[in-house]
């Protein structure tokens, strides 16, 4: 019996070795290891046996079902690597690669992360909220009058609940600081939508960035330096700055922040942001929401600012038509690909 059980496991091997094609080699396997197979049948018949000799041929029909299998999956892999090398034997290595695409991040978060890693390194940190907002939220809380124009619904999406598309993301200021005790150091990019006709330079959506600094004894001084660090980290040594006094309902004193740099803009000033001393009324506002004092006017004083990345992008990149940057034409976007 043992002599049967050799030399029929040396002629599967020797059969297995012998294949020429994976149709063969499952021919081979079925042959041996199928249901009724030669090795299955021996399993059937090892009820016949004599009890004595069971325990030594079940385990020498056990290592031939094994060694069997080992063999086909070898023949297998090696059945494998040779069509790939008779695929390969075709390839004409001299024909150019088909050109593979590289993605890359849009421009505008190109600039978007660029900015916020200057002012994280300032100490700001990253603040988010809704684009779905409250009246309260979008301007009561900014010291905004009833009638001020932005409020019209001209100018501000309106939804039917009575709550609105915010037009700043000053908003995520408002929320930081109901819900945070001063000093308070956050920017929040995001997006802002107003009731503006799309055209050459305006959208009905576009991307914005705020910061504000609340903290005992801020100033003025405090806004310059900060201000100035940023665009020169942002911009380049090269770029010159300069702010000039506006008017926000939200901070007071307020000022424009212009930037000229050379080869933007042909060189001449352009608006950059917006920008000021927080107003005591936002502060007032906020404690009522609050129900506390944590923001009292006489204590704590701070800056705020915000820019549209959008028309900023517009000029560094020297583009005449905004809507560019919302059309996804990768001809256009492929420039900025790195």
């Amino acid at each position: 019996m043992d002599t049967d059980l050799q030399s029929l496991k040396e002629t599967a091997l020797a059969e297995i070795r012998q294949v020429s094609s994976e149709i063969e080699l499952d021919n081979v396997r079925v042959k041996y290891l199928g249901r009724s197979g030669a090795i299955s049948k021996l399993s059937e018949n090892m009820r016949n046996v004599a009890k004595e000799e069971r325990p030594k041929l079940g385990k020498l029909l056990n290592e031939i079902r094994v060694s069997v299998t080992d063999a086909v999956e070898q023949r297998s892999r090696e059945l494998q690597g040779q069509r790939d090398i008779d695929a390969l034997a075709t390839v004409d290595e001299t024909l150019p690669g088909t050109p593979v695409r590289v993605g890359a991040l849009h421009p505008l978060t190109q600039l978007q992360d660029r900015a916020i890693q200057v002012l994280r390194r300032l100490g700001f940190a990253l603040a988010d909220g809704p684009d779905v907002e409250t009246e309260w939220h979008c301007f009561d809380a900014l010291n905004t009058p009833a009638n001020h124009p932005a409020r019209n619904e001209s100018d501000t999406f309106y939804l039917p609940s009575g709550k609105l598309l915010r037009t700043h993301t000053s908003t995520v200021q408002i929320r930081t600081m109901v819900v945070t005790e001063p000093p308070v150091r956050v920017i929040g990019p995001g997006a802002a939508y107003r009731r503006d006709e799309i055209d050459a330079t305006h959208l009905s959506q576009f991307n914005q960035l705020e910061g504000l600094y609340v903290d005992r004894g801020v100033s003025v001084a405090d806004l310059k330096g900060t201000l100035e660090y940023f665009v020169r980290e942002l911009l380049g040594r090269e770029v010159e700055s300069r702010m000039r006094p506006h008017f926000f309902p939200f901070t007071e004193p307020s000022f424009e922040m212009d930037i000229r740099l050379a080869g933007v803009n042909d060189g001449k000033w352009m608006e950059l942001l917006g920008c000021g001393i927080v107003h005591p009324a936002v502060f007032e506002q906020v404690n009522q929401k609050r129900g506390d004092a944590a923001y009292d006017p006489e204590v704590w004083t701070g800056f705020a600012f915000g820019m549209g990345l959008d028309r900023l992008a517009m000029a560094l990149f020297g583009l005449t038509d905004i809507r560019l940057l919302i059309e996804n034409d990768q001809r256009f976007l492929a420039q900025f690909a790195r």
